[in-house]
């Protein structure tokens, strides 16, 4: 659902076809020149930036970047403007048509689904600070671009709130961690201190700050992204799916709709839109996972006093299939979760219902309220819960950067920088760490997924409500 979202058609001309809720990319095709999902951030994001239309004959090009979200626009504009190499950015559908268009818009010092903690025992303490410093330069890096956007920015940092009791114990233990290993300044609050200063969350028992987070627009900021990639000759081209590819004398053929587009090297950044059977490289080497959001409406100063609003902080429950939730600068409240296990069944009210039924549970004072928009997207989860951005095959001169995990929206900037770099040869002591060095892992069992999912889920349920 929506409310008054008015979708200009691109300044290219190109045409646009409708928006399919049901997309799947376990099972659909990568499409062509859909319009956008209806979200609040399209509708709040202004007309989007001109591009370059659809691939319409065969052409060359040095670089050519699949996906023009986050990552891909990152990796453009970080080769325009450290190696003066004007890439060529393809699109299945309309520029920044996917993730980045339909996440929470948390920009959080991390990337993946694992703590600090767990990279600790994953991989030892001294990779786990190399690891750590990695990211936290990504994370600078892209606060630097986010300042260079009106993006609608709210500092502040990240606030993770303990829904039982019997999270707290994590909480004080993650928190400990980041600040005598890592040397942050993590401070735990009790649901007093959380309530008289943030947000008067009755289900939280408490809560854990991290200084480092910042809530933006993520479809402004990309737009942001996509003008200044143009401005250096990045050229962005929409509904040019990529079918398929092959390589030839050298050179890396890449078959759209509208003609063959022939590459030096070429670079995978299409997140959770990953279609099955376009890359060999990629199959099953992600999950897949749908996320639902909703935004209300403005709410009034007496409602927002009402639900003990004092922040504009953003929030993450310590759910397994968390809620993240926060005040939006308009006046509007945000709540996210997970979502259907198929694009089919994406539109069943039942995930609306599991939004408001959050949303009225942590703030009883806004139960009931109008939601003006609602949407899903997929979320790109790798199999060990870590991203990577790599050159899977040596002998080739492909690469991706994928699996985020719900938690790509800083990194993602890094993570462009970074596949820039590798495509260009650039060597560094950053790429001996596991998110560099290795491929995404594969799946033995990946037809079954699904089905695992479905388990996982019940099981998730029952330790997150009532073990």
């Amino acid at each position: 659902m929506s409310a008054g979202i008015s979708r200009p058609a691109p300044a290219s001309g190109a045409a646009i076809n409708a928006y399919n809720p049901a997309y799947d990319p376990l099972v659909s095709p990568p499409g062509q020149g859909q319009d956008y999902a209806p979200t609040y951030w399209v509708a709040t994001a202004g007309a989007p930036p001109e591009d370059d239309g659809p691939i319409r004959s065969d052409i060359d090009a040095d670089v050519v970047i699949v996906g023009s979200g986050f990552t891909g626009l990152s990796a453009a504009l970080a080769l325009a403007r450290d190696f003066g190499v004007k890439a060529v950015v393809l699109e299945a559908n309309r520029a920044v048509w996917g993730c980045t268009s339909r996440n929470g818009g948390q920009g959080q010092n991390a990337s993946g689904r694992l703590y600090r903690s767990q990279w600790i025992e994953r991989w030892g303490l001294d990779t786990a600070k190399r690891l750590d410093a990695e990211i936290r330069e990504g994370f600078e890096y892209w606060k630097s671009l986010v300042a260079q956007v009106d993006c609608d920015a709210q500092p502040g940092g990240h606030l993770y709130t303990a829904h039982r009791q019997k999270k707290m114990a994590f909480l004080q233990n993650e928190a400990r961690v980041m600040r005598d290993v890592f040397g942050y300044d993590t401070k735990m609050l009790s649901r007093a201190e959380l309530h008289e200063r943030y947000v008067d969350d009755r289900e939280a028992v408490g809560a854990m700050h991290e200084p480092d987070g910042v809530g933006v627009h993520p479809l402004k900021l990309a737009y942001g992204y996509l003008r200044q990639a143009r401005a250096l000759g990045v050229r962005i081209h929409p509904s040019s799916p990529v079918l398929g590819w092959r390589v030839e004398n050298g050179m890396y053929r890449l078959q759209t709709p509208g003609g063959t587009v022939r590459a030096r090297r070429v670079a995978f950044a299409t997140g959770g839109y990953t279609a099955q059977g376009v890359n060999r490289l990629l199959d099953n080497r992600i999950m897949p996972v749908l996320s639902n959001s909703m935004v209300t409406r403005v709410l009034s100063a007496e409602e927002r006093e009402a639900a003990g609003l004092k922040s504009t902080v953003f929030i993450t429950d310590t759910r397994t299939l968390r809620f993240y939730y926060r005040l939006l600068p308009d006046g509007r409240m945000q709540i996210g979760s997970r979502s259907a296990l198929r694009g089919a069944d994406a539109e069943n009210p039942r995930h609306l219902a599991l939004l408001r039924e959050g949303l009225a549970r942590k703030f009883p004072a806004l139960r009931g309220v109008d939601v003006a928009y609602s949407w899903w997207g997929w979320v790109d989860v790798s199999h060990d819960m870590m991203p990577r951005v790599t050159q899977p095959d040596p002998a080739q001169q492909v690469y991706y950067a994928f699996g985020y995990g719900g938690n790509g929206v800083a990194f993602s900037a890094h993570a462009g920088r970074r596949l820039a770099q590798r495509m260009m040869g650039k060597d560094g002591i950053a790429w001996n760490l596991p998110i560099y060095d290795t491929p995404l892992p594969g799946h033995l069992f990946a037809p079954f997924r699904r089905i695992g999912q479905g388990l996982l889920y019940r099981w998730y349920y029952l330790r997150d409500e009532l073990l």
